[in-house]
């Protein structure tokens, strides 16, 4: 700020001039007291001035509306939108959401620093502000082949860069008890550069919980149960209550919420898809299920502004409050939470769920041509067992964590594994495609359901592998093969013909379309999953199939070197016996 700004404002704030903007006739949510202030707000120059009488160059009346900061996202994965930061960025003002803090670490894991580049300087150009945390596991784990590999010293550099807020969540939570040297640098250089470090620890307890947070890990977004999180919040962390597209932790999360610990609560959706978007919204949606499960209504206001504010520094946001920058929405009601106009930095944004801020890509070049797929055809999808009882990966619905399961399958005269239409039983497989390593991981999988043709996705979280699942051989390899043609995405195949597909050319993880496409094709592929491959209505085929590799959230998982047991951190055979 010059000093010819910082005069205007305190001359507004006195009130010697007239503001830039008022609004009027408001009701102002004071996040700091729990109260709401009647009077008028303020701006000068994008900060808000003062609150009480005041003249303006511009007035807005606000008609009795509530007056909300602009809401905050404390942990979510833009590439998971499967949008570029600019297009997310459109969807979200719309409903209310100002600043989100965003872990790149799945373009990270494709393209390695070049991709945060990408993400910044697409970021820039978002109608939102977004602030990054650098990823920590690049790999997420040492079991898998990404597409770079971050150690503490290369993290070095991107560590200063501007909206950098510290290290991403430490998913190698076990890294972090055992006190694994590589893990322990990483975390050495975000004190040295006193910086924050997300945390991600599924399940943890005790006095190994009490080990990682004496590392200094500032919050958790992997809670499942109020108990969870109670012991998280004793232990000095922030939880960041969790409701997305894939994970939905945040009503049985409420049930802990209480007076005397909610300021140590912050809303985040993690992994969010448009379709949830556009049905529901953001961070406004978050605030209705609060409000539902019997929260107080200025509890969750706080929840998703000044908590989020204050658990990521972010001084000068998440209220409203002279000094502080003039984000905020208008809404009618503290129970829907229909945002009818929004402000970012004292400027008109969005009104009645569209954004009125131009949208400007900036240049993706660098995040494509990402495929690099040595040797794979059909014949690498043969499975051979030596036994008919197999463990097998259990899909939970409406979740992303997997059981460890047993079953008795059929094998041909080779011993070979054949698909019995009523086994429930399926192969699924992970093709390596960053390094040209030729790797293809084979396992099998119950409770997806599909029973017809396959499913093949680039979209495979964190190391973001081509991943499918199928009943036949030939339909999986068509299906590869046409994801490497057009480097990226969702296909789907049956009886060897393309059914539906939609490409994500950025990094293979992104689409370059704008939000309403991708959701119309996200609605397609899932109806054809359902209609024509027979996958369970119960499962969410998409974004079910994404989480199969993520080898860090438990029971069993596979990557590109095979099937893996989360709990214990090691790899098993898919015999039984």
């Amino acid at each position: 700020m010059e000093k010819r700004e910082l005069k205007k404002l305190i001359d507004i704030a006195a009130g010697r001039v007239p503001a830039d903007l008022v609004v009027r006739n408001g009701k102002i949510a004071d996040v700091f007291s729990g109260a709401f202030i009647e009077g008028d707000l303020a701006v000068s120059g994008g900060i808000v001035a003062g609150i009480g009488r005041y003249e303006g160059e511009t007035v807005v009346d606000a008609g009795g509306l509530y007056v909300l900061p602009g809401f905050i996202d404390g942990h979510i994965h833009i590439e998971s939108s499967y949008l570029c930061p600019e297009e997310l960025g459109r969807l979200l003002v719309s409903h209310g959401t100002a600043a989100i803090i965003a872990d790149p670490h799945e373009i990270v894991n494709v393209c390695g620093l070049g991709g945060l580049d990408y993400m910044r300087s697409a970021a820039a150009a978002s109608a939102l502000e977004v602030y990054f945390m650098v990823p920590s596991c690049v790999p997420s784990t040492p079991f898998e082949h990404a597409g770079a590999e971050l150690d503490a010293a290369i993290l070095s550099v991107p560590m200063d860069a501007e909206g950098v807020l510290g290290l991403g969540e430490l998913m190698n939570y076990p890294g972090v008890v055992n006190g694994d040297e590589p893990v322990l640098d990483k975390i050495l250089l975000a004190y040295r550069k006193g910086k924050l470090i997300d945390g991600h620890s599924p399940g943890l307890g005790g006095m190994s919980l009490n080990a990682y947070a004496a590392a200094r890990i500032h919050t958790d977004h992997e809670c499942a149960t109020a108990e969870e999180m109670g012991e998280r919040i004793a232990r000095g962390m922030y939880v960041l209550l969790r409701e997305g597209s894939a994970c939905h932790d945040l009503r049985n999360l409420l049930a802990g919420v209480t007076a005397r610990n909610s300021r140590r609560c912050v809303l985040c959706s993690d992994d969010y898809q448009p379709r949830d978007i556009l049905a529901n919204g953001h961070i406004d949606h978050h605030l209705r299920v609060c409000v539902e499960e019997g929260l107080d209504p200025m509890t969750a206001i706080q929840m998703a502004t000044i908590n989020g504010a204050e658990c990521f520094r972010l001084h000068d946001r998440g209220a409203l409050a002279p000094g502080f920058r003039a984000d905020f929405s208008l809404t009618g009601s503290l129970k829907e939470f229909a945002v009818s106009q929004v402000f970012i930095g004292g400027k008109p944004a969005a009104e009645n769920g569209r954004c009125l801020l131009p949208v400007r890509r900036v240049d993706d070049s660098p995040v494509r041509g990402s495929f690099h797929v040595r040797g794979f055809s059909e014949a690498r999808l043969v499975l051979s067992l030596k036994s008919d009882r197999v463990h097998v990966i259990d899909v939970k619905p409406g979740s992303v964590v997997t059981g460890r399961g047993a079953a008795v399958v059929r094998r041909d005269s080779r011993g070979n594994f054949v698909h019995d239409p009523g086994g429930g039983v399926a192969k699924i497989a992970v093709v390596e495609r960053h390094r040209n390593t030729g790797n293809v991981g084979l396992a099998l999988i119950r409770g997806y359901g599909i029973r017809r043709g396959a499913i093949a996705l680039s979209v495979a979280h964190d190391s973001h592998n081509i991943i499918t699942v199928g009943v036949s051989d030939a339909d999986m390899t068509r299906a590869v093969e046409r994801l490497i043609e057009m480097e990226g995405g969702v296909v789907l195949v049956r009886d060897g013909a393309i059914l539906q597909e939609m490409p994500l050319p950025l990094g293979g993880i992104m689409s370059d379309r704008d939000g309403e496409w991708v959701d119309r094709k996200l609605v397609s592929l899932h109806e054809c999953c359902f209609d024509a491959l027979g996958v369970e209505r119960t499962v969410e085929p998409i974004m079910t199939l994404c989480f199969m590799s993520l080898a860090v959230i438990p029971e069993l998982k596979i990557t590109d070197m095979g099937l893996f047991d989360v709990t214990k951190f090691e790899f098993i055979p898919i015999e039984a016996d």
